[in-house]
């Protein structure tokens, strides 16, 4: 949104009994043919693990980094992030150098909202020097409301991210802002950034977009 944005420069048994031994012949699978209500038993409870395990393998961070239906996704190497319907992708031609990946959500020809992502703007260690980096692209006059620790989705688990809100006045125009910065897995600093006038992107919209924010 002009150079107010950011293209300037987050041990079970088998079924048997304490104390009891059963004989087999040798090569015969050890089933509980006597106990036919542990043998199911013991079968819930693999069937259980498994589900278990295959939740924590897909679980809250795949899904949080699924955009709502109708909705589209900006896609870049390392974070992707999804934008409302309404919000239309730039081309490599239409978007700051400095972006990896934008979307546009314009009223009468002007813009009233956009969404970015920026890549190895600044050399961080951790998300907080990431999130430093990136208020440093928040034009001068801006009214920063604050800063707080969140997570974003990643291939391996929730992954430490910071959110920054702010404001700013743009011509007639009160624009709110939201940065959420980090570390990619490949340890680099990313930031995805949401400029919106007041009044045109509701706040349950601004939710998703920020807790659909994943790394790779």
């Amino acid at each position: 949104m002009g150079t107010q944005g950011m293209g300037g420069r987050p041990g079970a048994g088998m079924g048997g009994r304490a104390g009891h031994t059963t004989e087999r012949a040798e090569g015969t699978p050890a089933v509980a043919a006597r106990a036919p209500g542990g043998a199911r038993r013991v079968g819930l409870r693999l069937v259980a693990a498994v589900a278990l395990l295959a939740l924590a393998g897909c679980g809250s961070d795949q899904a949080a980094s699924v955009a709502p239906k109708g909705w589209g996704t900006l896609e870049t190497p390392s974070v992707t992030v999804a934008h409302p319907p309404a919000f239309k992708e730039q081309g490599e031609a239409e978007r700051s150098r400095f972006n990896a990946a934008a979307a546009t959500l314009t009223e009468d020809g002007r813009a009233v909202g956009t969404i970015t992502v920026q890549l190895g703007f600044t050399e961080a260690d951790s998300a907080e020097e990431a999130a430093i980096g990136a208020e440093a692209g928040i034009a001068l006059g801006s009214t920063l409301k604050g800063q707080k620790e969140i997570t974003v989705a990643g291939p391996e688990g929730r992954r430490e991210a910071r959110r920054i809100d702010f404001e700013f006045t743009r011509g007639p125009d009160r624009v709110r802002g939201v940065i959420v910065a980090g570390l990619d897995t490949a340890r680099k600093a990313y930031a995805v950034r949401v400029d919106a006038v007041k009044g045109r992107l509701g706040d349950d919209d601004l939710k998703k977009i920020v807790e659909s924010v994943a790394v790779r």
